[in-house]
């Protein structure tokens, strides 16, 4: 169980879905192209979900790289590697079909070292709390690569 407030809030879920109401009313616009909204579908029921993610890479103008920041365990990772036919919202482009591909370990660890380097205030704050909701001090932090079709 986390410990520290930024732990315990990163699995609050009414905070983490929070979000979602900006897409949702059209408005994802507002948070640019450093956070998407990712539609996936249930592995066991079939069903969409959402989760907005933070864009942690961005090697090409259709392909972006999201984080799963608690782990392996995450429904949404879970469900993209299930059924990795997905739909992105980001910035102002609005459910654009996507694919999703799971990184290699070594290319997610590039990517973080990466990410590392460009947001290091950032990470200052995000690397502990990653460390704890992955209960490890070894951040191997899975990574999903979506590639837009539009």
């Amino acid at each position: 169980m986390p410990t520290t407030l930024a732990g315990r809030l990163l699995r609050t879920r009414w905070l983490v879905r929070a979000p979602l109401a900006l897409y949702r009313a059209r408005l994802g616009f507002l948070l640019g192209h450093r956070m998407l909204m990712l539609e996936h579908r249930g592995r066991k029921t079939g069903l969409p979900r959402q989760v907005v993610l933070e864009v942690t890479d961005r090697p090409g103008p259709d392909r972006y790289v999201v984080a799963s920041g608690l782990g392996k365990t995450s429904q949404w990772y879970r469900n993209v590697l299930a059924d990795p036919e997905v739909k992105v919202s980001v910035g102002g482009r609005r459910e654009v079909p996507a694919t999703a591909r799971a990184m290699t370990p070594e290319e997610s660890a590039r990517t973080l070292a990466e990410y590392q380097r460009q947001h290091r205030i950032a990470w200052r704050f995000l690397g502990p709390v990653m460390q704890e909701a992955l209960g490890t001090d070894d951040l191997a932090v899975p990574m999903v690569e979506l590639t837009l079709e539009e």
